[in-house]
């Protein structure tokens, strides 16, 4: 069993933060569940380009306001508490928050917390058996 509070996580390398959003990585690869859980919140205001090349991403809006647009189609979706999309397609996207937006995303394949979006806003894929010194214990 695993038991984690979003606040043991600020501070830690679990605690990500950039200038547009902030993420608290709550379950990884090293976790060894086949996913990973992240709270994530996106600043208002900001302009956020997303492509995740690798990953399948599930995004549940549990606060704020924004709007999603799929860079694919063009298509603009808005963004409220109880909005959720689904990335299946691995569909380029952006999200534009008018208030901070606090969402909750799962991945798969999981991340290992080490990935940096590259220029195109993707995540590599690393694995954990990519990297065995790398590898998390379970706490």
């Amino acid at each position: 069993m695993i038991v984690r509070s979003l606040h043991d996580l600020d501070g830690t390398d679990r605690d990500v933060v950039t200038p547009n959003w902030r993420s608290k990585r709550i379950v990884l690869a090293g976790d060894r569940v086949g996913f990973s859980l992240h709270e994530t919140v996106l600043k208002a205001g900001s302009v956020n380009d997303f492509w995740y090349a690798n990953h399948v991403e599930a995004v549940l809006c549990v606060e704020g306001e924004g709007e999603l647009t799929d860079k694919e189609t063009g298509e603009v979706h808005p963004l409220r508490p109880g909005t959720l999309y689904l990335l299946d397609g691995h569909e380029r996207h952006q999200v534009r928050p008018t208030t901070d937006i606090r969402a909750i995303c799962v991945f798969t394949p999981p991340v290992t917390g080490r990935e940096v979006h590259d220029e195109n806003g993707v995540y590599p894929l690393i694995t954990l058996d990519e990297r065995p010194s790398e590898q998390e214990p379970r706490t």
